[in-house]
């Protein structure tokens, strides 16, 4: 990335931010879990890159807009944790509304796990980056990141061991299904 005016308008930010916001507002989703902060995130993301845009030339502005939103969420997730919750005040997370094949179980589950396992959950598996690369956007070792994909991975599996004994549909004609 470097810096100067190549004389860039605001059309093209406009072009590059209409064609880009489905995608960022689907890892948003996939890093917060919440839809209302799915759009602040992919917002604010838009936000900083409008900033920029007319002053710096982006090698690959949908990676640089994907590493910005991982590192604003990042920073969301720390200052998320140094706010102090007045007893009483608990805050209700939003109903998450599924769209495609996505599974209701597989939105709890992820629910479950911490910010940093989703996000290196999501960084792989919806943006499929590599070990390096989710290293290099959330700013952290590789080592690191192959735990939190180790831990995460491990946690979904055993949600997904339990969502499959508890959710036994039950067949036509069988002890249960008549018993009803």
């Amino acid at each position: 990335m470097s810096t100067h005016d190549d004389g860039r308008g605001l059309g093209d930010f406009g072009d590059f931010a209409h064609a880009q916001t489905p995608g960022l507002l689907g890892l948003a989703h996939a890093l917060t879990g919440n839809p209302h902060d799915a759009w602040d995130l992919t917002q604010e993301t838009l936000v900083r890159m409008g900033e920029r845009w007319g002053r710096t030339r982006f090698d690959e502005p949908a990676a640089y807009a994907r590493t910005v939103m991982t590192r604003l969420n990042i920073d969301r997730l720390r200052r998320f944790r140094r706010e102090v919750l007045v007893a009483g005040h608990h805050r209700e997370d939003a109903r998450v509304e599924l769209v495609g094949e996505l599974d209701g179980w597989l939105v709890e589950a992820l629910a479950t796990l911490s910010p940093r396992q989703r996000t290196a959950l999501a960084l792989r598996y919806v943006e499929d980056l590599d070990v390096r690369g989710i290293a290099s956007r959330m700013g952290c070792a590789e080592g690191t990141v192959k735990a939190h994909l180790s831990r995460g991975t491990e946690r979904l599996q055993a949600e997904l061991a339990r969502h499959r004994t508890t959710a036994r549909p039950t067949r036509p004609g069988t002890q249960e299904a008549t018993s009803r």
